[in-house]
């Protein structure tokens, strides 16, 4: 055998309970699983797995790696947490289909609604393809740590059909939807495993063009699924209006579009679940809604996320002051030479002034200070809400924006000399001041777990660590009797999302499935403080997040982690369409 995994706590994904056995790896494969010993001990390689927990590689459905994919082997952040497969183009944004006089404008768009770097991106991809096969061919030799899966995106399509006419309201012609349908159902038949589109208007190109499709009729949004299900496969990713909050009756118009959709096509559609600040009992009305809709008949799989969503307030990302005149002045000084300008009086009482040029943005950012957090001395899980900013602004009867400028001068010259620390903002599922929101959402039998957005928001978080996140929180520290079980939180992390996109040669441990497996040590996991790296292509910057605890990862057999560390191994391929277990 090539790889004998021994005296491991096995986790096979499928929720049953963890068992004590040896694994054995060949050919890419899982050979065998059987009880410590019974398999030898003649392997090319053999690990040795006493007190640690041998799982299925995690896979990650919601990932934006559309342009890092071409230009990074590696695909970090999200194969530094036990991802083996991932899922892009999601949110109806891509690179394929494109015209060569309309790669600026997916350029923009993906840096406008994913904030990647737009410099990076242009610097960073090869354009070798026109058609969405033609991008999947342009993939498929490339070596890699994981394993991809690729999604026809809506704002391509409808960029590359309609050109201007796409966007932002524009109704499609029974011409445009025939070809778009086509294109579709192309991109699935080459081995697409899904078509994704954005309903939410508030996600738009770095101009403040929504995503072609935001506004398409029922009618567009059928003929193209009912194109794509004639290949047997694919299923729809919808990022819903009203995801956000700014219209609380537009989930509930969402999910009933999606009922007749799913109904009427036969199709799966995974849509975006949030507790959302202004409605945080909200979810439940659309889950209740979604029960009703499956025992109809549909597929409906809300997507929810294993953490609350937010970002990463400082000097040196997202924050309050970022539109202020007085700021901007400033913004382009080294950390240290800003920070000292910011620290005088005059300039500190400038900035505070200047409310008035605030963007839409920060409205939303002020409505989640009562859920954000000072993080410096590594992350925060469940903290106490009277330590958040509005609470402590409260408390020194002053304003919380004063409070927050001073905290994000102290937070960014770290006295030791280390990484600079951040503000946590939440914008959704800590609104009770704790994570059981979450925690039913996961928990519920129609719902996956997904969200972690690997690849994008570089200048404002990390979610890719989500999966090291559910085990060390979720499974390890959280009060018991909140805690999930570990089998409960490994089958969320591999089976469930695998089974969505109907890779069932993956997701569990058995003979015969992929051989992509973690083997983790749960006492020694940890997320690190998250950190500014300059790694993109032209040094853009990125926010990413390290983690310890993985004694070793393995894609298609071979180890491409080894205690944390990069083993060099690129094992991983591109995966075209649906896979039998």
């Amino acid at each position: 055998m090539d790889l004998l995994i021994r005296n491991g706590s096995i986790v096979d994904g499928t929720g049953a309970p963890a068992r004590k056995a040896d694994v054995a790896v060949e050919g890419g494969l899982i050979r065998a699983i059987e009880p410590p010993g019974r398999l030898g001990d003649s392997a090319r390689e053999v690990l040795e797995a006493e007190g640690l927990w041998v799982t299925p590689g995690f896979v990650d459905v919601h990932t934006h790696y559309d342009g890092q994919v071409t230009w990074d082997s590696l695909l970090a952040p999200s194969a530094w947490h036990g991802v083996t497969s991932v899922v892009m183009g999601n949110c109806g944004v891509g690179f394929a289909p494109v015209r060569p006089d309309r790669r600026q404008f997916l350029i923009e768009l993906m840096e406008g609604v994913e904030d990647i770097p737009g410099s990076a991106l242009s610097d960073g991809i090869r354009w070798e393809w026109e058609s969405f096969p033609e991008y999947l061919d342009a993939l498929e030799g490339l070596p890699r740590a994981v394993e991809v899966a690729a999604q026809v995106p809506h704002g391509a399509v409808r960029a590359y059909v309609m050109d201007d006419r796409g966007t932002p309201g524009t109704q499609a012609s029974a011409d445009d939807i025939r070809r778009m349908a086509e294109i579709a159902r192309e991109g699935v038949a080459a081995g697409a495993v899904g078509f994704s589109t954005n309903r939410l208007p508030l996600h738009t190109s770095i101009h403040g063009d929504p995503v072609p499709g935001t506004f398409a009729s029922e009618q567009e949004l059928l003929a193209i699924m009912k194109a794509f299900r004639e290949t047997g496969h694919g299923l729809l990713e919808v990022v819903p209006a009203g995801a956000m909050g700014e219209e609380p009756a537009a989930p509930i118009r969402e999910v009933e579009l999606y009922r007749r959709l799913s109904l009427e096509t036969g199709c799966a559609i995974t849509f975006s679940l949030a507790q959302i600040q202004t409605a945080p009992r909200h979810w439940e009305e659309i889950l209740l809604r979604v029960e009703r809709a499956n025992a109809e008949g549909a597929r409906l799989v809300p997507q929810v996320a294993g953490r609350p969503a937010g970002l990463l307030m400082s000097w040196e990302t997202f924050n309050p002051f970022m539109a202020r005149p007085s700021y901007g002045a400033l913004a382009k000084l080294p950390l240290p030479e800003r920070v000292a300008q910011l620290r005088e009086p005059a300039t500190r009482a400038a900035i505070l002034e200047e409310g008035e040029h605030d963007h839409a943005a920060m409205a939303m950012m002020r409505n989640s200070y009562d859920t954000t957090f000072p993080l410096q001395d590594g992350p925060v899980y469940e903290p106490d809400p009277e330590d958040s900013i509005a609470a402590r602004a409260q408390r020194e009867q002053r304003p919380a924006d004063e409070l927050i400028y001073d905290l994000m001068c102290d937070l960014a010259q770290d006295p030791e000399g280390g990484e600079p620390g951040f503000l946590h903002v939440w914008f959704s599922g800590y609104k009770d001041g704790n994570l059981d929101a979450i925690g039913s959402m996961m928990r519920h039998p129609d719902t996956v777990v997904g969200l972690a957005d690997g690849g994008a928001h570089c200048s404002m978080i990390c979610d890719a660590s989500m999966p090291t996140y559910l085990l060390e929180h979720w499974v390890r520290d959280r009060q018991p009797g909140a805690r999930l079980d570990i089998e409960e939180a490994v089958r969320m992390l591999s089976r469930d999302p695998a089974e969505l996109y109907e890779l069932h040669d993956r997701g569990t441990l058995a003979p015969g499935r992929r051989a992509d497996l973690n083997v983790i040590d749960l006492e020694a996991l940890r997320l690190h403080t998250p950190r500014i790296a300059r790694d993109l292509p032209t040094g853009a910057p990125r926010v990413v997040q390290d983690s310890s605890g993985y004694a070793a990862t393995v894609v298609g057999g071979e180890i491409t982690f080894r205690g944390d560390e990069d083993t060099g191994a690129r094992p991983g391929g591109l995966i075209r369409g649906s896979r039998s277990g």
